[in-house]
């Protein structure tokens, strides 16, 4: 069998207690480790779940899986997701694998952001479309994202930005040799995410798209931890605003606002 098992959003206990007797069980255990991160380092998780883990890189999510999944033909494997194990569609992927090599499946669903960021008091039936906002460089700067963020406003519906990052990452001057190197583990904070949507409404310049430097906006950092921060302000504000550690969100709510909504957002202003 091959299991992929959603850890949550926190720490160690936040894994289910059908996660952890499988973890527990499983010949061997992989651990997910680029697509997020936990509060927590894989030593801390070892000890909880009493048993080894092996890290799963990009390279081996999305390279080499194949030659795990020919070993849950023979074994009990598990990959462990931090989050929920199909908020990436490298795991989506990986069940149709295992579909194709004849592999038996079985997914254990648990908290993530797409569903915690309620914790701010939007209302979750009243979310739109899904964006990633990517780091910029000094060569490459996308926006093809901000449609999507204009199109869930026009239609008052608030939107879930997820905030780039870099884990693994090889470096450009490596790609062309035969040994790669990498850069330094990178995650995007509210602050940077803040200031490129401040940047392409100014170059957009569009009285139409309706999002201007005042919008209001919140920022959301460690969902489900204890120290979880969340503040609520505009646009402008939040280019200067200090979140603290990983992992980011940023939320643009709708234009008009239910009253507990408006209410709720009150105590994070």
């Amino acid at each position: 069998m091959f299991y992929l098992i959603g850890l949550g959003l926190g720490d160690a206990k936040d894994v289910t207690v059908k996660g952890l007797e499988i973890i527990r069980k499983c010949d061997k255990v992989f651990l997910e480790a680029y697509t997020s991160i936990l509060t927590v380092g894989k030593e801390v998780l070892e000890e909880f779940y009493q048993r080894p883990l092996i890290i799963a890189d990009r390279d081996l999510c999305e390279s080499n899986i194949d030659e795990i999944l020919k070993e849950a033909k023979v074994q009990d494997i598990a990959l462990l997701v931090v989050g929920d194990p199909l908020g990436a569609t490298t795991h989506t992927d990986m069940l149709l694998r295992a579909k194709d090599f004849g592999v038996e499946t079985m997914i254990v669903h648990n908290a993530s952001i797409m569903n915690a960021v309620s914790c701010c008091g939007l209302q979750l039936y009243n979310f739109g479309e899904t964006v990633s906002i990517p780091f910029w460089s000094d060569t490459w700067k996308p926006d093809s994202f901000f449609e999507k963020i204009i199109g869930n406003y026009s239609r008052n519906l608030h939107t879930l930005c997820l905030l780039d990052i870099k884990v693994k990452e090889p470096t450009e001057e490596s790609l062309t040799k035969k040994v790669r190197q990498y850069m330094d583990p990178k995650f995007m904070s509210v602050k940077d995410a803040a200031r490129q949507l401040v940047e392409i409404i100014a170059n957009k310049n569009n009285d139409k798209q309706d999002l201007t430097p005042d919008t209001l906006v919140v920022g959301l950092s460690r969902v489900g931890a204890l120290d979880q921060k969340i503040v609520a302000g505009s646009l402008e504000y939040m280019q200067k605003c200090d979140l603290g550690p990983p992992l980011h969100s940023l939320v643009i709510p709708a234009p008009n606002l239910h009253p507990l909504e408006l209410e709720y957002l009150a105590q994070f202003r």
